[in-house]
């Protein structure tokens, strides 16, 4: 079953290519393609970590407050849960969801050179001279033919890592914010070394995605930031002083009496 997954996704990738007649611009359409149809997925999931940036400073305290006594602290949670309206497992499911097909993905590029029914150069416009090649096997043939491998590779990480740095512009808590950013770092560095010995179709699919993923991120942020500004507003409630229109009626002058 997920060889014929995969043979799905490579049926894809040459029909494009039989249209457009590039096997990089092919790969970068099955990309968006992709892309759009786990759009609500990813909609989900990042309405989710905005709601979990939100409450983290009440979870930092709870589990301050309640830091020797764990059932009262589980409980304390539980009822910021359910006063936020926050599922923990929300930000998972759609990621657990996307990856069989992200797997499938990577899988299928990195087997394409090996495929018989494959004729030709896997080229992109000539920008990338050969997108089952290596930079780790591009580097061998010199920096000129290695440079576009070069690029691929910083996008590839670079797009790992930017997310992360998106996501804790606007957090207050620096050491959390520190400690997200270093494992940015590292993971970005690991994705380097991923990349070094990956397939440029592999680098040129995930980099591609990445990109896509960081734009629906930010849009999906915005519309939680109007949400929250929207329900802010209503909140506001504007008391005005009654005006009370009171006319006084003019005295009448008492009449003198005559002496």
């Amino acid at each position: 079953m997920w060889e014929v997954f995969k043979d799905w996704i490579f049926n894809a990738i040459e029909f494009f290519y039989n249209f457009c007649g590039d096997w990089g611009l092919a790969i970068i359409i099955v990309t968006i393609i992709f892309r759009v149809i786990l759009a609500p997925l990813m909609h989900k999931q990042a309405k989710s970590n905005y709601q979990m940036q939100k409450i983290q400073p009440k979870i930092a305290a709870i589990q301050q407050k309640y830091a020797d006594d764990q059932v009262r602290q589980s409980q304390e949670m539980q009822k910021l849960y359910a006063e936020a309206k926050f599922n923990p497992l929300a930000g998972c499911v759609p990621m657990l969801l996307q990856m069989p097909i992200f797997i499938a993905l990577f899988q299928t590029l990195r087997e394409m050179g090996s495929r018989p029914e494959v004729a030709g150069d896997f080229t992109f416009y000539n920008i990338v001279p050969n997108l089952t090649m290596t930079p780790a096997d591009a580097f061998a043939g010199g920096f000129g033919t290695f440079v576009p491998y070069l690029v691929l590779m910083i996008i590839f990480a670079g797009a790992t890592f930017l997310p992360m740095v998106l996501m804790q512009m606007k957090s207050e808590n620096t050491q959390q914010k520190n400690q997200t950013l270093m494992m940015a770092g590292v993971m970005s560095i690991f994705m380097l070394w991923i990349s070094w010995t990956s397939p440029a179709g592999v680098l040129l699919f995930w980099g591609t995605s990445s990109l896509i993923g960081i734009a629906q991120q930010q849009g999906s942020l915005a519309i939680c930031r109007r949400a929250d500004a929207r329900a802010a507003e209503a909140e506001v409630i504007e008391v005005k002083p009654v005006e009370v229109n009171v006319t006084r009626k003019v005295k009448k002058p008492r009449p003198t009496k005559k002496r």
